[in-house]
């Protein structure tokens, strides 16, 4: 064998040159570097001094002692002086040494001796190891306990300190609520001596007028008393304490008649959100012009008629002696949901509502259309299904309601509210093709939904169909065949051939079977719009999804912010019906307007109250609409801010190609501070579609475009919504844009300038100001309304502001560099001669990224 150098060596025998110095030293070799050559006789005697180290005879080659070393390592948690937890490694390191057994048996008595001080050896290792493993699970059980029994302890003290937190609370709500019922039994019984007073003052002057008056005039009375009978009814009452012929009854004041109440009925009054003074003044009981008279003194002109917000109507019952209770915000809604709860009957099966899914071009309309035995496609625009129709099919296993969603990725809205209101999801997968991206979109929406989803395999007569292939593919994406042990079913059809679609309809009949699907006939219809549109000739027409109970024809019906009566109800074929029972869709007409896909409908019992709800909705929409548009507009950030709404700056990013998109996506998240994240919503290649401008909506985020445009449909949602759309081409103003808007988002700085100094050069007395310094201003412009300082030595004496400015005898606003002045500082009078006063005033510095 050639020689090698040191280096080389160490390379081969993989040990580093000094370490391979150091063993060749050791071996007798010296005088070696990692260049120096090495002779085979010395590679030799390196090899039998690294035998002999390890316990091998150089001569026969074979070990006679092995040792072996073990160390492990593990953690434990125990409390700190400052209770938090802290991790401890502890390391527990074994060795032991093996000697070869026929060494032992061939050795002489001193060997003998010492194998067996080595075994002893070994075993005393061996208790102490056990020793301090058993040590060591002591401390780790004391430690957790100790751990565990603090832990319990602090759990403890805080239960006790929120029971008495509460306990508190309720007898201080109870101590207000028993000091306002005493203040008003006093205010009550003050009011009752008052009109008692008021009556005993009424009766003795009464009592003082008839002794006064002469024998013949009471004759005469007497005598006229018919008359005095229709005078004093024609006048509206009948004369207190008379008879008929106006005799006394009773000498007794009030013996029958009318005895004003001891004691004020305090009512409890619900006020909703906006109430009008005659509808208050019914639910206390009382006229109207009392209502308004309380009103007046309170400051306020009301009217009868006058609609008067929550927070008034409740000040006015308070001040009124009465208890306002504020109907919660969902009260309206509330009520309805609780009359509709009551109509509710016994619970019958019903068909399953089927979503089909799938992505673009794999057969799902087809399959359908084979289904229903009629052609559905052939009206479609290119072939591609262009709004979410619903159908009800007859089979002889039953009847299935379909829902066909569109595949487009256009449309993806819209297919999430399909699985939304669905009860089982057919997933349509073409056999040659394979899973595609909206296939994964399709089965995330059903997973999201938490609807069970049944596998049509289509285009099973292709010659490149390969189920197993989709079979593959879907158990990636967790839909796991039922063959393979999973819950998902599989059926292989054919939409050209028809092959495979009774098994299919029985796969999903089955699946419902397995759901018990169940609803109430014989109740209020209510369910879901799955589109509607405005017809030209018929006005608002909405396909809906009738989920539970009976809807009819001449029902009035409230879905989302709209409502109306239905005039004409149409089935999936055109067909004028009068009814239609759970899982069957239906079009209907007869709203005022039409509502959004994916609004639930209800029948409510009189058209007041669908107004009412309407009204309500519209009102709530309305706020939401605004708020929301208000909140995405980047001028806006700032004040939103302010409020505490926005911490984050949300933004959607559409750019030309990918590079841009990685570029301007790390560029602008690397602009976040602690105090403003910047927050890229969403981001993709291409243009600005629909759903790009509806997630900007939902996030209340900035639509960005750079180098692409939004499509028409997408402009329109924006401009309805208020999202602010900004198109960019160069990189840099889209980050400084975002710069500028952070700035505005981040917390102003506020920093005092300097803007004139007076030095005092005389301090004199002035009869009716006190101490006065006169004084020179020798930098800036010394300001009357502005905060000043006054100085000594440099030092800061007092801060304060002036009471007056005078140059001569005239009060002036401002003194100039340069001039005298007279300066009379408030509220303190200490100002000597060589101090100067300093006048500063406070700016707000904004700050930037």
């Amino acid at each position: 064998m050639a020689e090698v150098t040191v280096k080389q060596l160490a390379e081969m025998v993989g040990v580093s040159v000094d370490r391979l110095l150091e063993q060749m030293k050791e071996a007798g070799i010296s005088g070696k570097n990692d260049v120096a050559e090495v002779s085979e006789s010395e590679r030799q005697t390196l090899l039998n001094h690294l035998k002999r180290s390890h316990g091998e005879d150089a001569a026969d080659g074979e070990p006679k002692k092995i040792t072996l070393k073990r160390k492990t390592t593990s953690q434990l948690k125990v409390a700190g002086s400052s209770g938090k937890k802290k991790t401890v490694n502890v390391e527990v390191r074994k060795k032991r040494t093996y000697v070869k057994r026929s060494e032992v048996e061939g050795g002489d008595e001193q060997a003998e001796s010492v194998d067996e001080a080595a075994l002893e050896a070994q075993k005393a290792e061996e208790l102490r190891l056990e020793e301090e493993r058993k040590q060591k699970e002591a401390e780790e059980k004391a430690a957790r306990e100790a751990v565990e029994k603090a832990e319990k302890e602090r759990e403890s003290k805080q239960e006790q300190s929120r029971e008495q937190e509460e306990v508190d609370v309720q007898r201080k709500q109870k101590e207000a609520d028993e000091a306002a019922r005493l203040k008003r039994e006093e205010e009550a019984e003050a009011r009752r001596r008052k009109a008692e007073a008021e009556s005993e003052a009424r009766f003795k002057a009464q009592e003082q007028a008839k002794k006064k008056e002469p024998a013949s005039q009471d004759n005469n009375r007497r005598g006229k008393g018919k008359n005095n009978r229709n005078d004093n009814r024609r006048g509206g009452k009948i004369s207190r304490n008379r008879g008929k012929n106006g005799r006394p009854l009773s000498n007794k004041p009030n013996e029958h008649g009318f005895k004003e109440p001891t004691t004020q009925q305090v009512i409890d009054v619900s006020v909703p959100e906006s109430i009008t003074v005659a509808e208050l003044a019914k639910k206390m009981n009382v006229k109207a012009a009392e209502v308004i008279k309380v009103m007046f003194g309170m400051g306020a002109m009301a009217t009868i008629n006058q609609v008067i917000d929550q927070e008034t109507g409740m000040l006015v019952v308070e001040e009124m002696g009465h208890t306002p209770i504020a109907l919660q915000e969902n009260a309206v809604e509330e009520a309805l949901m609780e009359s509709i709860q009551a109509m509710q009957g016994e619970r019958e099966s019903r068909a399953p509502v089927v979503t089909v899914m799938g992505h673009v071009d794999h057969g799902k309309t087809s399959l359908l259309d084979f289904i229903r035995s009629s052609r559905v496609a052939s009206g479609e625009s290119g072939g591609i299904t262009q709004h979410i129709g619903a159908y009800h099919v007859e089979t002889d296993n039953g009847m299935v309601t379909f829902l066909d969603t569109p595949g487009h990725a256009a449309f993806t809205a819209m297919r999430a509210r399909g699985a939304s209101v669905t009860d089982i999801v057919i997933l349509v997968v073409a056999a040659d093709d394979g899973v595609m991206p909206q296939t994964e979109e399709a089965v995330q929406h059903a997973k999201a939904a938490g609807v069970p989803l049944v596998v049509a395999v289509n285009k099973i007569d292709k010659e490149q169909a390969d189920p197993d292939r989709v079979k593959n593919e879907l158990a990636a994406l967790d839909v796991i065949p039922e063959e393979w042990g999973g819950e998902n079913q599989f059926v292989n059809v054919s939409a050209k051939t028809g092959q495979g679609i009774d098994e299919l309809l029985d796969a999903v009949l089955l699946q419902s079977e397995i759901l018990e699907l169940t609803a109430v006939p014989n109740a209020p219809a209510q369910g879901v719009v799955v589109e509607s549109r405005l017809d030209k000739g018929r006005g608002p027409v909405a396909t809906v999804l009738i989920q539970n109970g009976t809807l009819e024809k001449g029902d009035i019906v409230l879905a989302g912010l709209h409502y109306g009566r239905i005039r004409a109800m149409l089935d999936e074929n055109g067909k004028p019906i009068h009814g239609a029972g759970p899982a069957i869709p239906v079009e209907i007409q007869g709203l005022d307007g039409t509502p959004n896909a994916g609004d639930e409908f209800t029948v409510v019992s009189s058209e007041k109250k669908a107004r009412e709800i309407a009204l309500f909705r519209q009102g709530k929409y309305r706020d939401v609409k605004l708020a929301r548009q208000q909140k995405s507009k980047l001028e806006n950030l700032f004040a939103n801010m302010q409020a505490g709404d926005v911490k984050t700056f949300n933004i959607v990013l559409k750019t030309d190609v990918r590079g841009s998109l990685e570029a301007l996506t790390h560029a602008l998240e690397d602009l976040s501070t602690d105090e403003v994240k910047v927050n890229i919503v969403s981001g993709g290649v291409g243009g600005i579609a629909e759903t790009d401008a509806n997630l900007a909506v939902t996030a209340s985020a900035l639509m960005v475009g750079f180098n692409v445009r939004a499509d028409q449909q997408a402009r329109q949602v924006m401009e309805r919504e208020g999202i602010e759309l900004r198109y960019y081409s160069v990189i840099y103003d889209i980050i400084d844009d975002v710069k500028q808007a952070m700035g505005g988002l981040l917390s102003p700085e506020y920093r005092e300038e300097i803007v004139g100094i007076a030095e005092v050069r005389d301090v004199f007395k002035a009869p009716k100001i006190g101490l006065v310094a006169g004084c020179m201003v020798i930098e800036g412009t010394v300001f009357r309304n502005k905060r000043i300082r006054v100085l000594r030595d440099n030092v800061v004496i007092y801060e304060g502001e002036l009471e007056s400015l005078r140059r001569f005898k005239d009060n002036v606003n401002e003194v100039r560099q340069g001039m005298e002045c007279g300066i009379g500082v408030k509220n303190y009078n200490d100002v000597k001669v060589g101090d100067q006063i300093e006048v500063f005033d406070t700016v707000e510095v904004q700050r930037t990224l």
